[in-house]
């Protein structure tokens, strides 16, 4: 499936961004423009069911959702051998699964949901965040972030089909950490990540992904501490 993309910027070097679940390309408005300021032509996808990009297809949401589609998604969008390709949260998860083909030069996994079916967590908060998610809720959820990223997020769940949860938790045998990286891979982690345990972080490193943790920041870190998530990224953009 052919995704919808945004693009900033028109420099030499390419950097890909791919969002995590309930969100889209909206997301890196900071990080987007940022990158492009540095030199590269920045890349950032609609997974499917999300933002502008289509539905996915077929009867049930196992069928229209879940890793490897989105991963093939991925590579039937993206340019390969981009300089830099970063993904968030789910969009981590569909990154790694997507880096045989996409090949970039470095990969960057903002804390991933490499591991995401674990017991009491499931589907139902995302599908009801849905329903709940007003500009009240967010704001209480997230009291730093300015006006504009609660557009941006209220915006993107208007655009979301919740399907794509229910999808991706019907495909649990691909809740696993990776093995060793395809290419020189980092992780970046919230302060604490509440989706990578620290014997997972510490595996993680094992196997040969550096990781870093960016202090202060929660999930979103890209959107809690822009400057914290680009300082993170020193040495690899």
């Amino acid at each position: 499936m052919r995704l919808h993309t945004h693009e900033w910027g028109g420099g030499d070097r390419t950097a890909l961004l791919v969002h995590g679940i309930q969100a889209d390309h909206r997301t890196w408005r900071v990080i987007g423009p940022a990158l492009a300021g540095r030199g590269y032509r920045v890349i950032a996808v609609d997974l499917r069911g999300h933002g502008a990009s289509p539905r996915g297809e077929g009867a049930t949401a196992a069928e229209r959702y879940g890793p490897e589609q989105f991963a093939a998604d991925l590579a039937d969008t993206l340019p390969a051998g981009a300089d830099l390709a970063i993904g968030h949260s789910m969009g981590a998860l569909a990154l790694w699964r997507a880096v045989e083909w996409l090949k970039p030069v470095r990969a960057v996994y903002s804390d991933p949901a490499f591991v995401y079916d674990r017991p009491g967590v499931g589907p139902e908060p995302f599908v009801s965040f849905k329903r709940l998610g007003t500009r009240q809720f967010i704001t209480t959820m997230h009291p730093d972030w300015p006006a504009a990223d609660v557009d941006a997020e209220l915006a993107a769940l208007a655009a979301w089909d919740s399907d794509t949860a229910v999808g991706l938790w019907a495909h649990p045998e691909l809740s696993v950490l990776p093995g060793a990286p395809a290419v020189p891979s980092l992780v970046q982690l919230a302060d604490p990540s509440l989706l990578v345990t620290p014997a997972e972080a510490a595996e993680l490193g094992r196997r040969g992904f550096e990781v870093r943790t960016v202090r202060g920041a929660g999930h979103c870190l890209h959107r809690d501490d822009p400057a914290g998530f680009l300082a993170a990224l020193d040495g690899w953009i």
